[in-house]
């Protein structure tokens, strides 16, 4: 029997540290969402701008690439096993850039997923380019796509169009990075927004589903879902997030934060 290394009070949250690989194979239970943010493996000694000062891109050793061939070898291995903790009706959702975005979608065709969408999210506060030789990086990808393609998903159409105003959500969402006040436990360093969480979820899922995010970081997508009445999975290898990870749920406990939190997504119109 695996030992969680953290579970909240309310068994809404649940951590997990060690490699995703030998985890995942020693339990049987189905998940309705997975969300996960991959490494990208895009740590290669380059700079970058950030907080208007110069700094290295580089994450750490697990963002380090090792090749073409690792890098699909490690998304097919990952993605077999997640597809196996997939209830059949259930939904995936990737996050990436042209780093691992290309070898994600086309193992995901190869493994029989059906993508259904591929989002472009528009950054309005991206760091700036220093180089001046080529455009403005201020996009990531999240691929969306289900398990089985003749097993209908669930998508809440009604919701995202309502939150839109009243018109149908395109497929690129123009929203803002991570906010201050999300890094009040400590900060990941390709840490998600909860707005785009909040928005996957609700878009995906409904109320009491269960998540699984197996690269969890800081838990983003844990926060996220119970913010939402949702319950969740997170595994990481790192005890540093793992550690910001079980702070983030233990301030969410605090009933004015949580509130806090909902009206701040309220008011960006991610939730209605």
């Amino acid at each position: 029997m695996i030992k969680p290394y953290f579970k909240s009070k309310d068994k809404n949250f649940t951590l997990l540290q060690g490699d995703v690989f030998e985890l995942l194979p020693q339990f049987d239970f189905k998940f309705d969402m997975i969300f996960t943010d991959p490494p990208y493996f895009l740590s290669n000694d380059g700079l970058t701008i950030k907080n208007g000062k110069i700094t290295s891109v580089n994450k750490g050793k697990w963002d380090k690439s090792k090749g073409f061939e690792f890098i699909s070898e490690f998304n097919r291995r990952w993605l077999t096993l997640v597809r196996d903790k997939m209830k059949e009706d259930a939904t995936i959702w990737i996050s990436g850039t042209m780093h691992n975005i290309f070898s994600i979608g086309q193992i995901l065709t190869e493994l029989d997923f059906k993508i259904l969408n591929i989002i472009t999210w528009q950054k309005t506060n991206p760091p700036p380019n220093f180089s001046c030789r080529y455009f403005t990086h201020s996009t990531e990808q999240i691929i969306w796509a289900r398990k089985n393609a003749k097993v209908p998903h669930y998508f809440n159409y009604e919701l995202m169009k309502e939150i839109n105003g009243g018109k149908q959500m395109k497929d690129v969402w123009t929203l803002p990075a991570i906010a201050k006040w999300e890094k009040s436990c400590g900060k990941h360093p390709t840490q998600k927004p909860l707005s785009v969480l909040a928005r996957i979820i609700l878009a995906s899922t409904k109320q009491g589903a269960w998540i699984l995010d197996p690269f969890t970081g800081s838990s983003t997508t844990g926060i996220a879902a119970n913010l939402l009445q949702r319950k969740f999975l997170g595994i990481d290898i790192e005890e540093e997030y793992l550690k910001i990870s079980k702070n983030r749920k233990i301030e969410l406990e605090n009933k004015a934060i949580f509130h806090k939190y909902k009206k701040k997504l309220q008011q960006n119109n991610i939730i209605a």
